[in-house]
């Protein structure tokens, strides 16, 4: 069995470390190799690994024990619990790191991509583009395998041309424009609505048509003010919740 060993990151100054870190925390646990070990590193082991306080680890490390993702035992340590939910409630709170966080821990299948004209409904964000290339995805619980989200991404030709379809699959589409592309992301702005299941989205998430689901739009930047990727993501209503922390100056 291999050790447990948690991603890098970059710290945001403008927003609390301690939530920084849970989410980056969350993202590695999550995505962790099957042979990993569940014990975690000691709070000062990962506070160095961080770059922040052991109080600041501390407080990240409660956050996913109420999450119900690890938990902690006097002089035994820490551990991932190993039947956590992968569809606990979501936190949104503005960084680039934790809408990955968001999405890491499922399974992914790419159902089709390819070239297709602007959607009417998105041209405001394409006016240069007669067309875009789409992703669909469906994403399911990595335990059950129970489909828990599918997704439609709309993304610039020339910046697709460098998308890799086995990276969506293991990656969400933030991270591969970011990481795998070098896309320069300046901001994401999000926008969460309820809506009712259409019969598409009825059938790929095997819920009733017309019930309740999430409706997600996440409109992703370059440093140059373009819009590179629209992503639409219609989420079970009866798996998921968001919540979105405001921080006083």
């Amino acid at each position: 069995m291999s050790a447990f060993a948690p991603d890098s990151l970059v710290l945001n100054r403008k927003l609390p470390l301690w939530y920084q870190v849970s989410q980056s925390l969350r993202a590695s646990i999550l995505g962790r190799s099957p042979d990993a070990s569940l014990r975690l590193p000691t709070e000062e082991q990962l506070a160095a690994h961080y770059g922040v306080s052991v109080l600041t680890m501390r407080q990240a490390l409660k956050e996913l024990e109420e999450e119900g993702l690890i938990s902690r035992h006097r002089r035994r340590g820490t551990f991932i619990e190993p039947g956590a939910r992968r569809s606990a409630p979501r936190r949104l709170l503005g960084s680039i790191d934790a809408i990955v966080a968001q999405q890491s821990g499922e399974r992914t299948t790419v159902l089709g991509h390819g070239p297709r004209p602007v959607p009417g409904e998105l041209a405001e964000h394409f006016p240069d583009l007669p067309e875009v290339v789409a992703y669909r995805r469906l994403r399911r619980d990595a335990e059950t395998g129970e489909p828990t989200n599918w997704a439609e991404n709309a993304v610039r030709p020339e910046v697709a041309a460098a998308i890799g379809v086995a990276d969506l699959e293991r990656w969400p589409m933030t991270k591969v424009l970011r990481d795998a592309v070098g896309v320069r992301i300046s901001r994401i702005t999000d926008t969460v609505e309820a809506r009712l299941a259409d019969p598409e989205t009825a059938e790929l998430l095997q819920v009733p048509l017309l019930s309740p689901i999430l409706h997600y739009t996440g409109v992703t930047y370059d440093e140059d003010g373009r819009v590179v990727d629209v992503a639409r993501i219609r989420y079970r209503g009866d798996r998921f919740s968001f919540t979105v922390t405001v921080e006083a100056d």
